[in-house]
């Protein structure tokens, strides 16, 4: 059974990992990657999910935020993915699916001992 130390050592980098891979995504929405403009409603969406991530990596109102991201990526799944079939393999939302899951899962969890909102004494965490 891991100890104390790694369980929360572990959700630090969880938080991480997810949060760096998430934020390529609204990154390339912007045209940042590219060098094409975003119209604005996807730049607020994406400006949001930026937000967000960081909000959640670094374990500051990690609940709310995290909250916000599934919501988020359950609106584009159900929205923008499903409509072009059921199977999100073909209809390109396996990433929205997943990242919705994954922030609900962080939601449910907290943001872990090793975050800001435990030092602000805000966070109740599962781990």
């Amino acid at each position: 059974m891991p100890t104390q130390n790694a369980r929360a050592a572990a959700m630090l980098a969880f938080r991480c990992a997810v949060c760096l891979l998430f934020v390529l995504h609204p990154i390339s929405a912007l045209g940042l990657v590219d060098g094409s403009v975003a119209p604005v409603p996807v730049a607020i969406a994406s400006g949001v999910e930026i937000l967000g991530a960081l909000l959640v990596a670094v374990g500051l109102f990690t609940r709310p935020a995290a909250f916000l991201l599934s919501g988020m990526m359950a609106f584009a799944f159900f929205v923008v993915h499903l409509p072009g079939g059921w199977n999100w393999l073909e209809n390109g939302g396996e990433p929205a699916a997943l990242y919705s899951w994954v922030f609900l899962l962080l939601f449910v969890l907290g943001p872990g001992p090793l975050s800001l909102d435990r030092r602000r004494g805000r966070a109740t965490a599962a781990v």
